[in-house]
């Protein structure tokens, strides 16, 4: 079992977008607030393109992500846990499976974001973020990553995100997604989400695992 962080164990995904449009605002970028939601889940590394366009992210692209890493420490402290979120990882252990942390962030919010649900690195089997993989989702190669890491053979992902879902299915996976990231169910759906869910606390029923 992979499982995202942001917007799926934690509820960040706004409070990223705060931080990106405060980023953007400190460079005289005023992008609309749907555009910038819309990207959260994707890699940083590809947001500022995605958002601003290619002229921007040539510009001031690594700018924009130093600036964006110092506004989310501003705000971190408003994140919380999503209910459940840790019982779920704790079920998944305990129930067999191999549960992997595959998070698109820097490691040193994915860590942040560990302590916040009271989970020690040791708790799962794997962790990774940002710096393992080459390329960011939607790309799958943390997702990859993450799955040879465990040991396994197969995963299925849980996440928030229409990226998440374009990942997993990049790299042959089933995504379960959960709407605590601000996207319609019917959006996840057509983008190949096998199930949605309203958050992960529904998951901690058996019946849903493959």
């Amino acid at each position: 079992m992979l499982l995202d962080i942001d917007g799926t164990l934690i509820d960040s995904g706004y409070l990223h977008a705060l931080a990106w449009q405060r980023a953007f605002a400190a460079h005289g970028l005023t992008p609309p607030w749907w555009r910038v939601h819309r990207a959260i889940g994707m890699g940083g590394d590809l947001l500022v393109r995605e958002v601003c366009g290619s002229e921007v992210e040539d510009a001031v692209g690594d700018r924009l992500r130093d600036e964006w890493a110092e506004r989310y420490r501003e705000v971190l402290p408003e994140v919380r846990a999503i209910p459940g979120a840790s019982d779920l990882v704790r079920a998944l252990t305990r129930s067999g499976y191999r549960v992997a942390i595959a998070s698109s962030g820097a490691r040193e919010f994915t860590d942040a974001a560990l302590d916040l649900l009271g989970l020690a690195s040791t708790d799962v089997d794997v962790v990774t973020s940002a710096d393992d993989a080459d390329n960011s989702k939607p790309a799958p190669d943390l997702l990859t990553e993450a799955l040879r890491r465990a040991g396994g053979s197969s995963a299925v992902l849980v996440g928030d995100s229409v990226w998440d879902v374009a990942a997993a299915t990049a790299a042959g996976m089933s995504c379960v997604a959960v709407r605590t990231g601000g996207t319609a169910a019917a959006e996840l759906l057509d983008a190949g989400a096998i199930r949605v869910v309203d958050d992960v606390a529904v998951l901690l029923d058996t019946r849903w695992r493959p």
